[in-house]
């Protein structure tokens, strides 16, 4: 089996984890800013000072309340400064974080408290809180719930005692290594999401790599703009990185402001998904074509593209560097611009961004840094460094970390970062992770002579989409398939911007369920663009929705015009769906569904 090992690992000292880390900076550097939010139209800085008090007495707030160490408290909310505040106060309490994807369904946020056994809840507002409410009888552990619209941090300051404090910093200085720093919900293939449990090693490691390998972004001049949830182990890495090393962050009031706020706050480097990016190309495309300049922005792009692969081959034609410097007043800037004006880097992690982007970002002079990793590896596995970059790749591993390609291609990683097993799961725990340390991930992949990743595949069934968000195609295809009209689903949406799904007909219950509906005259064939059967199928798809969030759920589907089969090849003997036959076989309707 090929391996590939990164060296230069840094060694991680007993007493280092995310919250010494912050003590530390506090300590030396007090009146350096830390944090960043939005007031009007300005950012406020906060300094490492004024953080490190406040996480003491939110923590402070937290064991007055009776979190006692070791137990699980759940933040519930988008992502504002107030998330970074909890998690770094929850840690200080000696408890560990569960995170809850504001957008998650009822089921999802009454499986996870329930699953985690967690003692307290941090909600946002009063919908997230409603919908605690709505399910609080399931999780009987949860015994205080914190609003932040309503005065959280206030009132468990207004809690904090002497003694309180007192105890936080006893536990502060008790945190070990072996501790439970996290539980981050992952979805699965089937049934509901998996809690890995990421512990205090896993977090203090993958900071002291990822500094070894991005120290150009994190020195405490650079800052960086937060618009990704929270609770998503992508951005926590990146907020646990930049807190550590002293590079600011500031906190976006949401996607809708971001390139407002991208100009306001003027950030030196970014990290997004790649729906953000396609994003940013699409509608500065659009924007040139309405204005009549698309055939020039069409040149631009390929000028970029074609300067970046001369980057890559370590030449640059004279037609291409006189064609980008033509571009570069014209467009370039403008497009640098869009990101705030000083932005040097972006990294790009949670689905795979693409050759064409990768090398037209370059080209722009925004330098992309694709990595690659997952909920079980503390985010970061692998990453193309500033020194070290290969378009199209996810990077060589992080520093000391290895990548090996099984004998049936499947990527498994070893190194500080890879989680210790799944919240109350030994069965599933056992079926990802060996005993020698190695994670199998799921993804097929293959390493070329430098080490550079490139992922190929999925072998699992889970879909990313371009937003990076993981979608587990089984529980709404269940869902669907339950409906008496529907035979078989198939879920697609991986690398795209959103989930859809294809639908075929039970030709023998689409024949009775017409005849009690007055259909008896209209042909077979007919049927599935009936409007009346396209309204029992939305009915179908409103309802699996319910089952997931937002970013989840089905934006729309196709009917196709024949039910899978056997003998046809899209199902294998046991009725199981084969993916790649049919995903082959309805190309066209899938690149409809998204063109």
């Amino acid at each position: 089996m090929q391996t590939y090992t990164t060296p230069g690992e840094k060694t991680v000292a007993s007493d280092t984890n995310a919250v010494s880390m912050l003590q530390r900076r506090a300590e030396s550097a007090p009146d350096h800013p830390a944090l960043a939010y939005r007031d009007g139209d300005r950012f406020v800085d906060v300094p490492t000072s004024d953080f490190w008090d406040t996480v003491v007495e939110l923590a402070a707030g937290l064991v007055a309340s009776g979190v006692q160490k070791g137990d699980r408290v759940a933040l519930h909310t988008a992502t504002r400064i107030e998330f970074t505040y909890f998690d770094y106060a929850i840690w200080a309490a000696g408890a560990a974080t569960t995170t809850i994807y504001e957008t998650s369904s009822a089921e999802q946020v009454k499986w996870i408290l329930s699953d985690s056994g967690s003692v307290a809840l941090i909600t946002e507002n009063a919908d997230t809180k409603a919908v605690f409410d709505s399910v609080s009888e399931a999780a009987p552990a949860c015994r205080n719930v914190f609003v932040l619209d309503d005065g959280a941090i206030a009132s468990l300051k207004t809690l904090a005692t002497d003694d309180s404090r007192d105890e936080v910093r006893r536990r502060i200085a008790a945190i070990s290594h072996d501790d439970l720093a996290t539980l981050v919900y992952t979805s699965g293939t089937t049934g509901m999401p998996k809690g890995c449990e990421l512990t205090h090693y896993n977090f203090a490691w993958e900071v002291e790599q990822l500094y070894g390998s991005l120290a150009v972004l994190m020195e405490p001049h650079n800052r960086t703009l937060m618009f990704l949830p929270l609770a998503h182990i992508f951005a926590r890495a990146v907020q646990s990185a930049s807190v550590s090393s002293g590079a600011t962050i500031g906190f976006s009031t949401g996607i809708p402001q971001l390139l407002e706020e991208l100009s306001m706050y003027k950030p030196t480097w970014i990290f997004s998904v790649p729906r953000v990016f396609e994003k940013i190309y699409n509608g500065a495309k659009q924007k040139a074509e309405a204005d009549g300049r698309g055939k020039i922005f069409d040149k631009a792009a390929a000028t970029a593209i074609a300067y970046s692969q001369g980057i890559e081959r370590g030449k640059i034609g004279l037609g291409t560097k006189a064609a980008h410097m033509v571009f570069d007043k014209l467009v370039y800037r403008k497009l640098r611009e869009a990101f705030g004006g000083e932005v040097t880097y972006a990294v790009s992690g949670g689905a795979a961004l693409g050759e064409r982007l990768g090398h037209f970002f370059r080209g722009i002079g925004i330098v992309p840094l694709e990595g690659y990793g997952l909920t079980e590896t503390t985010a970061g596995a692998t990453v193309n460094r500033p020194d070290a970059i290969r378009i199209g790749t996810v990077g060589r591993p992080v520093q000391g970390s290895s990548i090996r390609i099984a004998d049936d291609g499947e990527v498994l990683i070893k190194g500080g970062q890879v989680f210790r097993g799944y919240w109350n799961n030994d069965k599933a725990t056992a079926e990802v992770l060996s005993d020698d340390g190695w994670f199998a991930t799921g993804d097929l992949g293959a390493l070329d002579s430098d080490g550079f990743l490139t992922i190929t595949g999925r072998k699992k069934e889970i879909i990313v989409t371009a937003g990076g968000k993981n979608v587990s195609p089984g529980l709404l295809e269940d869902d669907m398939r339950a409906h008496t009209l529907i035979s078989q689903v198939m879920v697609v949406g991986d690398a795209r911007p959103f989930i859809a799904a294809l639908v075929t007909l039970d030709e023998d219950s689409l024949s009775s369920w017409a005849a009690v509906h007055g259909l008896e005259d209209v042909p077979l064939e007919d049927l599935p663009t009936h409007e009346k059967v396209i309204a029992e199928i939305d009915k179908a798809v409103a309802n699996a929705n319910k089952m997931v969030s937002k970013a989840e759920s089905i934006k729309t589907y196709r009917i196709l015009p024949k039910d899978f089969t056997i003998e046809g090849g899209e199902l294998t003997p046991t009725f199981k769906v084969k993916r790649s036959v049919v995903a082959s076989r309805y190309a066209s309707v899938i690149e409809d569904i998204y063109a």
